[in-house]
């Protein structure tokens, strides 16, 4: 008998069940997609124009001649690069169609890649890999001093941001800095913490009303400043979803392999603020 894709009993196996578990989790669970602009591409690179400088303009008398003014265009090409998760599961599992069984193995892969993705992200890692923000040169960096005393340093980032045209949308630190910063008083001897908080989610915290997410990615000691137009993620849209019943026979596993393209660009490397303590 010839086993099909329409027959009711391998449904639960098929990739396109398990596609969308997949991506959506990696974008939910990952910081990197979160603080950033997402785009997606069916391409196998995306050029992003840069404008470097912007056409002059100035005052004219009535009928005078207007003196054109070029500006200055630049591009930026990122090409996503593959990162891929692999699980096994039991033949029970991948066999039962269940939108439970479905997102068990979804949630797994989905946690392996996303990070992955900020490890890259946040990081200085070597090809494979995309390059991040630790290997970013240009960033603007604000020394916080030998340790975290109050949230002056980030009222710099945010003022230097502002200086380069644009804002600081989200904070990312280490969950040790997260910690010593959330434990930061508004005055001696007040029990009332110095971070803001949102009331609409209050495990939330603020920095002068600038979200304070967390990462393991973060180097200890570093917080990210991040303007969301100015840092890109870019996800190749196709998601490949590979499933084989051969390669734990012994076991009656299944392996389930995921496949992701993901690229990284910074168009405005001076915008993006690098907030660090000194030695």
């Amino acid at each position: 008998m010839t086993m099909f894709t329409t027959s009711t009993d391998v449904s639960g196996i098929l990739p396109d069940d398990y596609g969308p578990l997949i991506v959506q989790p990696v974008q939910r669970g990952s910081i990197a997609y979160q603080v950033s602009t997402n785009l997606g591409t069916t391409s196998t690179k995306m050029h992003v124009p840069i404008v470097t400088d912007d056409p002059s303009a100035a005052w004219v008398a009535e009928g005078a001649e207007i003196t054109p003014d070029d500006g200055t265009l630049d591009e930026l090409t990122i090409t996503p690069t593959k990162i891929a998760g692999l699980t096994a599961i039991t033949r029970e599992l991948a066999s039962d169609s269940s939108p439970a069984a479905a997102e068990i193995v979804g949630s797994g892969l989905a946690r392996s890649i996303a990070t992955r993705v900020d490890q890259a992200f946040f990081g200085a890692q070597s090809a494979p890999a995309q390059s991040g923000l630790g290997a970013l040169s240009g960033v603007a960096t604000v020394d916080a001093g030998s340790a975290w005393a109050n949230l002056d340093p980030f009222l710099e980032a945010i003022s230097n941001t502002e200086t380069v045209g644009t804002n600081v949308t989200s904070f990312v630190a280490n969950p040790a800095d997260a910690l010593l910063l959330a434990q930061l008083k508004d005055q001696t001897g007040s029990n009332r913490p110095l971070l803001g908080s949102d009331p609409t989610q209050p495990t939330r915290r603020l920095i002068h009303g600038v979200p304070l997410y967390v990462s393991p990615a973060v180097t200890a000691g570093t917080v990210w400043g991040i303007p969301r137009d100015r840092v890109l993620v870019v996800t190749r849209e196709d998601v490949t979803l590979e499933v084989d019943k051969s390669v734990f026979f012994t076991s009656d596993r299944v392996a389930v392999k995921a496949i992701m393209r993901v690229g990284f660009g910074f168009p405005h490397a001076a915008a993006v603020q690098k907030i660090t303590l000194g030695a």
